[in-house]
């Protein structure tokens, strides 16, 4: 069974940086691509960014392309977050999509994703 086990959310004032992590454990790595969702009060679950199964292809919000950096390494999902802004605001989810055989594959569609991890709260001050 696949878990999710995200960590390094918190509060911060705005300008400031943070990097999420989230380790996943069971399962076979190397043919997972996976993915960064967040969600703010009231709101939808939305895209933030996603990786392909070998770490060479990303793709980033437009929201937080230029601010935010997708990397992995083996099982562990990171999040860069800089010039972090109030609207960045949400619980911040870490998601992963199983059984995928293309290596430069990634997935933007939250329903495209197998497992989710229980979020990391990420509030930004101004």
């Amino acid at each position: 069974q696949v878990q999710l086990v995200e960590s390094g959310g918190g509060l911060v004032l705005a300008g400031v940086s943070l990097r999420l992590s989230c380790a996943a454990s069971g399962g076979a790595f190397s043919t997972y691509a996976m993915g960064w969702f967040r969600q703010a009060p009231g709101k939808e679950r939305e895209f933030v960014a996603a990786i392909s199964r070998s770490g060479g292809s990303t793709s980033h919000a437009d929201s937080v392309k230029d601010r935010f950096t997708i990397s992995r390494d083996r099982n562990t999902v990171y999040l860069q977050m800089n010039s972090l802004k109030p609207e960045d605001t949400a619980v911040y989810y870490c998601a992963l999509r199983s059984g995928v055989y293309g290596s430069s594959t990634y997935y933007t569609d939250k329903n495209a994703y197998h497992y989710w991890g229980q979020g990391t709260k990420v509030t930004v001050s101004s």
